[in-house]
């Protein structure tokens, strides 16, 4: 998680429209130094699109394996890494990887989302602030105000309220487009069941 978690030092946003191919939104972080002197560069591009067919398989295997069935799956965001430095310490070299965030619409049973809510809204303020500790603030609009933390595992179906690898900081458009979408894959919506293309944005 430290390359998603790296976002929460200063960077920018910016917003688009939603739809493929492009995202609505993308964070771009600055470079981070690690111990070694190279530098990793964090940005993380949101949708939320219909989930590729590795994903669509990922999370039907994750749903098999818990005893679920899958009703479809939401491509939340994709993190993209750039790192660069200097093999064996002597000749300049960069590399870099990109991480899906998905979520897996199982078929799970519905809980109290109200006490998990409640337990998130007591503990939001430390947990932005031990994330901050580590990784830098908590990214926030251009007046100040906090981007909220988005469940990848919704509350209302069982998610954890206080994981760190379940809560993603999210530009409020977007996350109120995933809190629409959602309903829509539990309940089977054909587009969250449809296999999209591996690469839904540009960037």
């Amino acid at each position: 998680m430290a390359p998603l978690l790296c976002l929460g030092a200063c960077g920018s946003a910016t917003m688009g429209a939603v739809g493929a191919p492009s995202a609505s939104a993308k964070w771009v972080g600055p470079p981070v130094m690690l111990p070694d002197g190279s530098t990793v560069t964090t940005a993380i591009y949101y949708g939320p699109w219909a989930c590729s067919a590795a994903w669509m398989q990922r999370c039907e295997r994750k749903c098999g394996y818990e005893g679920h069935t899958l009703r479809g799956c939401i491509w939340l965001a994709d993190i993209k890494g750039d790192w660069q430095g200097r093999f064996l310490g002597i000749f300049p070299a960069e590399g870099g990887t990109r991480v899906a965030i998905t979520a897996c619409c199982c078929d799970y049973a519905t809980t109290d989302g109200r006490a998990l809510r409640r337990i998130w809204n007591n503990a939001r303020e430390g947990f932005r602030t031990t994330w901050a500790e580590e990784f830098g603030a908590w990214p926030s609009s251009a007046g100040g105000e906090m981007w909220p933390g988005h469940h990848v595992r919704d509350l209302f179906h069982g998610g954890h309220p206080t994981a760190r690898n379940n809560v993603l900081p999210v530009p409020r458009d977007v996350h109120e487009t995933y809190n629409t979408a959602y309903p829509q894959c539990y309940a089977g919506d054909p587009r969250w069941k449809t296999v999209g293309p591996d690469r839904p944005y540009a960037d």
